[in-house]
């Protein structure tokens, strides 16, 4: 009968993997957390507007002190648009660009004293023949519309007629009994205007643009 022979391999008892334990001489290697997409971009796009928010404030302040001027309204001429101690802000360039316009809230340098600044309208242009008859102002024989007049502002004298010389322009104020303009110191020479009043900023409730549209409303007030 056949021999039942044992296997010529030894057999040996399953042995379980026991991990090295590390060297407590070498040093740890941390893995830095990792910055999700989102947070990197929300990062990116602060510093972006941060710059664009520094550029900005820069332009402006650029832009005030080169082109405007502050500055500080003495008397009620200007009334009722512009009130005594006023601040406003004046355009210095404007008139480089553009060309005077009627209805323009104008700076100049007072023509009989070059050291002093007024600030006026302007209701005539170069070459147009101005008339004043019981209070209301004629431009070429025409009647001119001043909402900015109130009535209770209004000068019923007469004056002219005048023809506005060449570069020169005719000025009043709008607190027509209570103002030296044109009608007194005659016209303004266009070398000595020197800026447009465009902003008011102080007393708060007068904060806002010096546009004709302002000016209807400060009547209304």
């Amino acid at each position: 009968m056949a021999a039942k022979m044992d296997s010529a391999e030894e057999k040996l008892p399953p042995t379980s993997a026991i991990p090295e334990s590390p060297d407590p001489a070498s040093p740890a290697i941390k893995t830095p957390p990792s910055v999700s997409p989102t947070t990197h971009s929300l990062r990116t796009e602060i510093r972006v507007w941060t710059r664009d928010l520094l550029i900005a404030i820069g332009l402006a302040l650029v832009i005030i002190v080169f082109l405007y001027q502050p500055v500080k309204v003495e008397g009620t001429s200007m009334a009722p648009l512009l009130s005594d101690q006023e601040r406003i802000f004046i355009n210095k360039f404007v008139y480089r660009f553009e060309p005077i316009e009627r209805g323009d809230v104008v700076v100049f340098w007072y023509p009989l004293d070059r050291t002093k600044s007024f600030i006026k309208r302007v209701v005539g242009l170069p070459g147009e023949v101005v008339e004043i008859r019981q209070g209301i102002v004629y431009v070429d024989g025409e009647p001119l519309a001043e909402p900015y007049v109130p009535p209770q502002y209004e000068d019923l004298s007469d004056f002219g007629p005048l023809r506005v010389p060449r570069d020169n322009y005719f000025v009043m104020g709008d607190h027509r009994i209570s103002s030296n303009d044109s009608r007194v110191f005659g016209t303004v020479a266009s070398r000595f205007i020197y800026g447009r009043a465009v902003f008011a900023y102080w007393p708060v409730d007068h904060f806002g643009s010096l546009s004709i549209s302002s000016t209807t409303e400060a009547k209304t007030k």
